[in-house]
């Protein structure tokens, strides 16, 4: 009992008279208290079967008083003064004393409870037990805040105190089981009304509502564990829908990369080529965040299982971050085969395309040089000739085969051409075989119908005797000079390509040569023109009938000039030619360098970029957060490096649209760019993910910035090399920190423990490792069996061995109070107590209680608190 109820117990053992002169002056505080005090004792008596109705009266022969001291064990005389101030101290010891609201007790406890629980209310304002209630409206105000629905709070008036004061007397009466100890007219028509009186009243209120209040703290840690719990269940079907659909667009994609069906169109395959650029530079980055966003909301989920005592989250089969890392590794595999079979496709049918062009060019050619030849050789106009006719005709037949035996090579050329388009897979090869086998086959005919000719020829050679030799020799050197211009037309008009200077050069250099034999061909022209002006003038000085034509050939000098000044005519053609190809491959090399010479650049960049964001990532340099800080630092300037790249981006499209495909100049690739781009990316956004964890395990688990860099420090310690294995030198540094004297060694750092590795760090810090206890450890810090420690998993497990988190042993002690003491809960008390939305994923989780007290509808809540925790099945 505190001062004030010393005090208090005191003023009623003063003597009589001060009593007496007491109740003279305020003859209503008697009337009060008697009122008060008389319900109160009824209240107890009501257990012996009996009340009073005068409490100075019915108490002095001691039979009732005998059964209140029963109830109460305290005894006191008839005296009204004395029996006020002995019910009062009863009062006080049994109904008040024992009140405590954050350290304070009694008065002091019972008047902070009134004033927290009437806070919200308006006009009402509780600083004391007497003229604070007297408009009724705090002892209203007491009954709505824990059973709103007995009173209609917002009709009640401040002016009409009486009305309010009745309404809560006779609703605690009704409703709570509490008596009606005061009289509304008693408290309006006095000044001041008792504070006894007042007191003892309202501690039934208390004593009423108490067990609410277990209540609500029961609902309030259920609602904490079950909002965990569904926020977790969302995250997981985050996760299970996120991977989903990035796995589809990996089945859907990997497909299309596959996909060899040729096109038969250079134009075809370059749009192609254009398909998969707006691929990898459009519809994959997307992918590429989608990926790591994936890996960081896995990252945050199981951070958030650990710091709520959950069990790790497993996918579904087949949506583990490894089966997504898989499938993104057959993905890129795919994407490196496809490009490789672009631009090889895209070769094969430039090369085809040229190809084509020549077979035509030489099938022309050829097919008009035969024409007409087969009826020539079919002629018998030997048969009538002259000797010196026959002569002729037999000159002009070795002419003939002469020119014959020329064109065999070009028919080889024209076979070989036709044979590499066969090869190729060319989308016309049936035409082009076609006529290839028409082109042989006449040319076989030709020959055996040459060999025919001569045989019919030679038998009459003994009877023709006479030919004109100038005409001969005109058509031996004329034929060859003729092939040789048509060769040197066909050589000057046959289409080139190249991918290089030193290529060009060459065709240049060979052009040249072929320019520098012009003047000697010239001459040889001279030569053959000077033949016929011999036969010419031969026929003119003898008059000798030669019908105007040389007999040897049908090669005239007109013909020979003709060829010669086209030939004339297509050199210059060729020099520019030639020259505007130069120009396209300085060009092209000009744009090799330009490439190379940002590549060499940015990809040394994005290399030194992930070492510093490892560094960083291992380094105890300043706070969790000074290290956040640095790593977005870091982000933002890579960030704004990405103009960079599109720049490269862009170089890179005018490098494939002029059909570039090697430079020397550098040995990185725009892939490689890209590779390396996406993976710094990654990296950044795994790493600042992975500080952010460790902030929020450090908050939740209340980790200092000391025992951060303390838990960091064992951690490297252990953590030796990128090997992920525990070797000697390693071992030896485990030694050392058990206190042995051994030389410590240079490490390097990579930010995950494998398993030996964290068992001995175990060790160090004072665990007893058993084979059991060590695979239990190892359960909690590697779930997914990748066979590494994490250093987000080291300060987890190290912050878990002594932080006070809810267990199920917690939650199912509070099932039990909103089930009052119960082994089983309904459905009406879930929705009574707890939010609806938490009651309903209570009800729609929790099994049929199937215990031997168990009634309709009962629900089984022990098993359901288990299963929150991982310890059965939800």
């Amino acid at each position: 009992m505190d001062h004030y109820d010393s005090q208090q117990t005191n003023d009623y053992m003063q003597p009589e008279e001060d009593w007496d002169r007491d109740l003279l002056l305020d003859p209503a505080w008697e009337k009060q208290q008697r009122k008060t005090f008389t319900a109160w004792c009824n209240s107890h008596l009501r257990k012996a079967g009996t009340q009073i109705e005068n409490i100075e009266e019915d108490f002095r022969d001691g039979l009732k008083l005998m059964l209140l001291l029963e109830v109460i064990s305290e005894i006191v005389d008839g005296n009204v003064k004395m029996t006020l101030g002995m019910i009062w101290t009863i009062i006080l010891r049994f109904a008040i004393q024992d009140i405590s609201v954050e350290e304070t007790s009694a008065k002091e406890g019972l008047l902070l409870w009134c004033q927290r629980k009437t806070a919200p209310y308006k006009n009402v304002n509780i600083q004391n037990f007497h003229i604070s209630w007297k408009d009724g409206l705090g002892f209203c105000a007491l009954i709505h805040r824990h059973r709103p629905e007995l009173i209609d709070y917002g009709k009640l008036r401040k002016d009409d105190p009486l009305t309010n004061l009745n309404t809560a007397f006779d609703v605690a009466e009704k409703y709570l089981d509490i008596p009606k100890m005061l009289d509304a007219e008693d408290i309006v028509g006095t000044a001041r009304p008792d504070e006894k009186a007042i007191m003892t009243y309202v501690s039934s209120f208390y004593h009423a509502f108490s067990g609410a209040q277990k209540a609500e703290t029961a609902a309030n840690r259920i609602c904490k564990v079950l909002a965990v719990n569904q926020e977790n269940e969302q995250l997981m079907e985050d996760y299970e829908k996120l991977a989903s659909d990035l796995l589809e667009w990996i089945r859907r994609t990997i497909p299309w990369l596959e996909n060899r069906a040729p096109e038969n169109t250079m134009h075809a395959m370059q749009q192609k080529l254009e398909d998969f650029r707006d691929y990898r530079r459009l519809h994959k980055p997307p992918k590429v965040q989608e990926k790591c966003q994936l890996e960081i909301n896995f990252n945050t989920l199981q951070t958030k299982l650990r710091l709520s005592n959950r069990p790790a989250f497993m996918p579904s089969e087949g949506r583990m971050v490894s089966d997504i890392n898989n499938a993104w590794g057959c993905l890129e595999q795919a994407e490196k085969g496809y490009e490789e079979w672009l631009l090889n496709e895209i070769r094969r049918l430039e090369r085809l395309d040229h190809l084509a062009e020549k077979f035509r060019q030489k099938a022309s050619i050829h097919e008009a040089w035969t024409d007409g030849k087969e009826a020539m050789l079919r002629q018998k106009d030997y048969e009538t000739a002259t000797l010196s006719e026959i002569k002729a005709l037999l000159k002009k037949h070795e002419a003939f085969e002469s020119d014959l035996a020329a064109h065999q090579d070009r028919v080889e050329q024209i076979a070989a051409i036709a044979q590499e388009l066969n090869e190729l897979d060319y989308y016309d090869s049936p035409s082009v075989n076609a006529r290839c086998q028409k082109i042989c086959d006449q040319w076989d005919n030709l020959g055996a119908l040459t060999q025919k000719r001569r045989e019919a020829l030679e038998r009459t050679e003994k009877l023709l005797e006479t030919i004109d030799q100038l005409y001969l020799e005109y058509a031996k050197r004329a034929a060859p000079f003729n092939n040789w211009m048509e060769g040197a037309m066909e050589d000057l008009q046959d289409t080139f390509i190249v991918h290089t200077i030193e290529e060009i050069q060459g065709l240049t250099t060979a052009h040249e040569q072929f320019k520098a034999t012009l003047p000697d061909a010239d001459k040889e022209r001279l030569a053959i023109l000077g033949i016929h002006n011999e036969v010419s003038k031969i026929v003119q000085t003898y008059h000798v009938n030669m019908a105007g034509t040389n007999p040897y050939t049908t090669i005239t000098p007109q013909e020979i000039n003709s060829k010669w000044d086209h030939v004339r005519q297509l050199v210059p053609r060729r020099d520019q030619a030639l020259t505007e190809e130069h120009a396209r491959q300085q060009h092209n090399e000009r744009l090799r360098k330009q490439f190379a010479a940002q590549a060499n650049v940015i990809g040394p960049w994005i290399q030194t970029k992930m070492e510093e964001i490892g560094r960083i990532s291992i380094e105890m340099h300043g706070t969790l957060e000074d290290q956040l800080s640095h790593l977005r630092q870091y982000e933002k300037s890579i960030v704004n490096y990405k103009p960079k790249i599109d720049q490269l981006e862009g170089d890179h499209q005018l490098i494939q649209e002029a059909l570039i495909f090697d430079n020397k100049h550098t040995n990185y690739t725009m892939e490689h760019i890209r590779v390396g781009w996406e993976q710094l990316l990654t990296t950044i956004a795994r790493t600042i993910n992975e500080v952010e964890n460790q902030i929020l395990t450090r908050d939740a688990k209340g980790i200092s910035q000391e025992q951060m860099n303390e838990f960091r420090a064992s951690f490297n310690h252990f953590d030796r090399d990128h090997s992920g294995t525990l070797g000697p030198e390693e071992f030896k540094a485990c030694l050392i920190s058990l206190g042995y004297d051994i030389g410590n060694d240079p490490q390097k750092k990579t930010g995950m423990m494998d398993t030996d590795d964290f068992r001995a760090c175990l060790i160090s810090m004072g665990y007893n490792m058993g084979e059991a206890e060590f695979a239990r450890i190892m359960s909690i810090v590697d779930p997914n069996r990748l066979g590494v420690v994490t250093f987000q998993a080291f300060i987890d497990f190290m912050s878990r061995e002594t932080a006070d988190t809810d267990t199920a042993d917690q939650v199912m002690a509070s099932f039990k109070i909103l089930a009052g003491d119960k082994n089983y809960i309904t459905v009406d008390e879930l929705r009574r107590e707890l939010p609806p939305d938490q009651a309903e994923y209570c009800i729609a989780r929790m099994a049929p209680y199937t215990g031997p007290d168990a009634v309709p509808g009962a629900l089984d809540y022990m098993s359901f608190s288990t299963a929150l925790y991982g310890e059965s099945d939800l």
